[in-house]
């Protein structure tokens, strides 16, 4: 047993590890950062709850196994068998069985189980997780020694320290003694944020006393450059280092090589997050995270203007890209009979490309629709609710009434006009929008809106987006141009070399044949002055 637990631990000595980060450590960003040269990286947290109401999907159009959510049908988890032997899976939980089952659940797609017990958000902290558990030892020992147990695969725990230098060290040697694989350490309270300088003096104290590896986290702000990972494992005194805000911000510094430019970096995050169907809002945070001061800049203010993830393919070039993925994407799913996922990854170009479906349900006319509400695809003068209540006025119609279903935390709504109800299928984080979405479906099944409304922006909606397309469709011209006439110029200049070998081959040609002349003159007039000589 002693054995297999050093073996374990040995999985995270001298390594260099990627933080778990809420809405960033999703697949593609995952493997952006096995591909730069990280040892591990973690998921982002996940409840235990939501992990046991969940159902999991071989999923064989995009090569990965899902963990879907029964709830709402959303993906939550994704992995493949490339990061197999890289990724390791956070779980927030309060309760050592389901814990375990959890365990149970991913053990056979992940590299280890660690528990996250240092978030001090209030959410984890009123569900009893996170850094809840820093000052309940009994709790934190029944969880982990129940893994440690049930479990094949390595455990460790994430933690922050706490007020005073002692009772962190006997918190950690607690920990150690549950027969845990490692330790990542925080180096800052519970009541600390980024602002705060990160107590390495604390970390390199814990470092001396455990014997189990340490994972140094908190040092972003001392970690500018790939060097410094280095030196702040040699400040902490520990085994390894995790990494979280300096990885998000631009993951190429897990390179020993250097950084990369940061367009080439988010052009190789979108496309994995093309590759693998990354919800858009999740992309599109990442991405605002890696541009940071850069959302300034009339590209930065485009790309805040996307409303899905083909809009963002556009600004960095990756159109064709998508476009052949999601036709890749949708013939798969259409042959092994899959759902979409994942809303607001792309929209249809207009109405005729969606079905307007009506239906009786409890004696009453149901209109349905797949559509929902793209906030950039409306001016402030055009909003469906607006249309829909100045048409209602104007006809004297009954209603609108809307109703809603909330299914955990997404809301579906419909709009009863005239005894019709009319809804999107749709579904939408926020109760305005599926409001908004339900009033597309009446102006289109109504007729009172052309064909592309809500489908695409109108004109002037997002001035910044056009500008930057309008930009790229320019660059693109002008780098065909350029091509072009590079093309053309080697081609002219090869001609023009050619001309110059021939030229050149005949004036030697020309060359040669007057001094080969001149040659057999010289040799007739020596021939001659011998026979001169000779006949005196």
């Amino acid at each position: 047993m002693e054995v297999q637990k050093c073996n374990m631990s040995d999985q995270y000595r001298g390594k260099v590890i990627v933080a778990p980060m809420v809405r960033v450590c999703t697949l593609p960003f995952r493997l952006l950062t096995v591909d730069y040269g990280t040892d591990l990286v973690y998921t982002e947290e996940t409840v235990d709850y939501k992990m046991l109401r969940s159902i999991k999907r071989q999923n064989d159009v995009l090569g990965t196994v899902d963990f879907i959510d029964k709830s709402d049908g959303t993906v939550f988890f994704r992995t493949c068998e490339r990061e197999r032997s890289k990724v390791i899976f956070q779980i927030g939980t309060n309760d050592a069985q389901r814990a375990l089952k959890v365990g149970k659940m991913v053990e056979p797609y992940v590299a280890g189980l660690d528990v996250n017990m240092g978030c001090p958000k209030e959410f984890s902290l009123k569900g009893g997780m996170g850094a809840a558990l820093l000052t309940q030892p009994d709790k934190i020992k029944s969880i982990l020694t129940t893994l440690v147990q049930g479990l094949t695969i390595p455990v460790t725990c994430k933690i922050r320290i706490l007020d005073s230098l002692p009772e962190t060290l006997e918190l950690c040697k607690l920990i150690e003694e549950c027969g845990v694989a490692a330790i990542g350490v925080h180096g800052r309270t519970r009541q600390e944020r980024p602002r705060h300088p990160n107590h390495n003096d604390v970390i390199r104290e814990i470092a001396k006393v455990l014997t189990i590896p340490v994972i140094a986290n908190g040092g972003s702000r001392e970690i500018s450059r790939h060097d410094d990972i280095k030196k702040f494992q040699q400040d902490t005194g520990a085994s390894s280092v995790m990494i979280a805000r300096a990885a998000m911000w631009n993951c190429s510094i897990l390179r020993p090589e250097g950084f990369l430019p940061l367009d080439t970096v988010i052009e190789q995050y979108l496309r994995y997050c093309i590759q693998y169907d990354n919800p858009f809002t999740y992309s599109k945070y990442t991405v605002q995270n890696m541009l940071r001061e850069l959302q300034d800049t009339p590209r930065g203010k485009a790309f805040l203007e996307t409303q899905t993830l083909q809009e963002i393919s556009i600004i960095w070039g990756l159109e064709d890209y998508f476009k052949t993925q999601l036709a890749k994407q949708n013939e798969g799913r259409k042959s092994l009979n899959f759902e979409m996922s994942e809303g607001k990854t792309a929209m249809p170009p207009s109405a005729d490309h969606v079905k307007i479906v009506e239906r009786e349900e409890n004696g009453q006319k149901v209109v349905e629709m797949p559509i929902q509400f793209i906030r950039g695809n409306f001016n402030n003068a055009d909003l469906p609710k607006m249309l829909l209540n100045t048409h209602v006025f104007r006809k004297q119609l009954k209603g609108p009434m809307y109703s809603h279903v909330i299914v955990d935390k997404f809301f579906s709504a419909s709009v009863t006009v005239d005894g019709v109800r009319y809804t999107s299928t749709l579904r939408e984080k926020s109760k305005r929008y599926s409001e908004q979405g339900a009033a597309i479906v009446f102006l289109h099944a109504m007729g009172l809106v052309s064909k592309t409304y809500g489908f695409v922006p109108p004109q002037g909606a997002r001035k910044y987006l056009t500008e930057v397309t309008r930009q790229i469709v320019k660059e693109d011209v002008m780098s065909n141009e350029i091509m072009r006439n590079n093309d053309a110029r080697i081609e002219n200049e090869e001609t023009d070399c050619k001309k110059r070998r021939l030229e050149d081959d005949s004036a030697s040609v020309s060359l040669h044949q007057q001094e080969s002349s001149q040659e057999t003159d010289t040799s007739r007039n020596n021939n001659k002055s011998s026979i001169t000589d000779g006949a005196s």
